[in-house]
């Protein structure tokens, strides 16, 4: 992540809390694309689309993203919803690209 701004700490204006907020914010698309990158070579290595839903995984993956929030002192409840969305999002964008590529 860019560091040209200053941390959450060292803030002492609103415009520095924004500039940090959108840094932050391009930081977070950038990894992002490269998550939903993963869910486009899922979908292409997958040899069936019945193994795109895998709940087990769903849920492992969510406790993790719990876990990592409760050490870096995240509401780990709001981590919870955030995640349980962001992996249906990406059931659901990983199925759209396993139809697409066998369409």
């Amino acid at each position: 992540m860019n560091t040209t701004f200053k941390s959450p700490e060292n803030c002492e204006t609103m415009a520095e809390v924004r500039a940090g907020v959108d840094a932050t914010d391009r930081a977070l698309i950038d990894l992002l694309a490269t998550r939903f990158g993963f869910m486009r070579a899922a979908a292409r290595i997958k040899p069936e689309r019945s193994h795109v839903r895998d709940e087990e995984r769903k849920a492992a993956v969510i406790k993790a993203a719990m876990d990592e929030a409760l050490n870096k002192g995240v509401p780990v409840g709001l981590i919870a919803e955030f995640w349980e969305n962001l992996v249906e999002t990406s059931i659901a964008y990983e199925m759209e690209e396993w139809d697409r590529i066998r369409s």
